[in-house]
């Protein structure tokens, strides 16, 4: 079982940033894939950014340039740095891992941002 647990959600102003951070506990391997995933109210859950053990990563084309993933192996924890942020980010962001290509999915419970002066 992996439990994952995200923070750094807040209330930033427009062109601000913010860094969110998701810990993975449990007995696990490095887990293949870390991802984040956000859903703004009313609208469907979307992909943010992948990022396997390996290094590659994925970007949901309305975030590149603006945010950046990033991982530590050896803690499990990934990370999502978001520049230049404006009020169509706000949204939950979810943490998401799988274990293997085919293993199971986990998900966070989600940290909340909102962008807004």
């Amino acid at each position: 079982q992996v439990q994952l647990v995200e923070s750094g959600g807040g209330l930033v102003q427009p062109g601000g940033s913010l860094r969110l951070s998701c810990a993975a506990s449990g007995s696990i391997p490095i887990l293949y894939v870390m991802a984040w995933h956000r859903q703004a109210p009313g609208k469907q859950r979307e992909l943010v950014a992948t990022m396997t053990s390996g290094g590659l990563t994925n970007y949901a084309d309305s975030m590149k340039g603006r945010f950046t993933i990033s991982r530590n192996n050896a803690k499990n924890t990934v990370y999502l740095q978001m520049d230049s942020l404006n009020s169509g980010d706000t949204a939950e962001y979810y943490c998401y891992a799988k274990v293997s290509v085919r293993g199971a999915a986990y998900w966070g419970e989600g940290t909340l941002v909102t962008v807004s002066t």
